[in-house]
């Protein structure tokens, strides 16, 4: 019988819910922003502002749910794998965790910014549509760049770092890393100009390796393969 790691670690148990928690997050989101608010189709800014006034309440509560909240349990993830990944790579353990903390903190700062701001432009447009919309454009841009409108580059990045690490040091299954692997490369290709569209593929994906993640972290052992595999080749069965 091989030796491994006690099932249900707190470590396991806590990514494996946050990463539930991030796939459900992103389930909600999508067909709340394009098809109940149908944010997107909004192409100038006093239409912008319209839908905002509009859907006030539940866009503020989604952006909660889907930028605030999800930044908060993303960084709980990343803590969470750093204790997997450093068995393979200390030094690509390390890198992951710093670039899924800045992805957490970027998600926070734009779902806090835009939740501010549409505060803001409600009650301006109660007394001045046209200024409102003026404060929107300036307001909508810092929010877009901190959530990854212009390309999933830490999103990209990070599933990058840890899909390369864990396969280094075999802490997920492989399916599972190249799975995530291809999702990293999407989301850095949506940082082209020309492909920006890649990110809604992106995040197809990552709703499929986050929830795929959940079930590995909280059904299955945390297997030490790669300590498993040394103990094979010395003849430890």
């Amino acid at each position: 019988m091989f030796p491994v790691t006690q099932q249900g670690a707190p470590h396991d148990k806590a990514g494996g819910l946050a990463a539930l928690y991030l796939a459900l997050a992103y389930i909600a989101a999508m067909p709340f922003f394009l098809l109940v608010v149908d944010y997107p189709a909004a192409t100038t800014a006093a239409e912008k502002v319209t839908s905002i006034v509009r859907n006030y309440p539940s866009m503020y509560a989604m952006y909660l749910v889907s930028y605030v909240f999800l930044g908060v349990v993303l960084a709980v993830l990343v803590l969470s794998l750093f204790e997997r990944l450093r068995h393979g790579s200390d030094l690509g353990a390390r890198v992951a965790t710093v670039l899924g903390l800045m992805w957490a903190t970027a998600l926070v700062l734009s779902g806090l910014i835009f939740n501010h701001g549409m505060g803001t432009v409600v009650s301006l447009a109660e007394k001045s549509p046209e200024q409102a919309a003026v404060v929107w454009q300036a307001i909508e841009p810092v929010t877009d760049s901190l959530s990854g409108a212009g390309g999933e580059t830490l999103a990209g990045l990070w599933l990058l770092v840890v899909s390369w690490t864990a396969l280094r040091g075999r802490a997920l299954p492989t399916t599972l890393v190249w799975f995530g692997a291809a999702t990293g490369l999407i989301g850095l290709v949506s940082t082209v100009p020309a492909l920006h569209e890649a990110s809604y593929a992106f995040g197809l994906l990552q709703i499929i390796w986050f929830a795929w993640l959940a079930t590995v972290l909280l059904t299955h052992r945390a297997n030490a393969l790669g300590q498993i595999d040394r103990q094979l080749a010395l003849g430890a069965v």
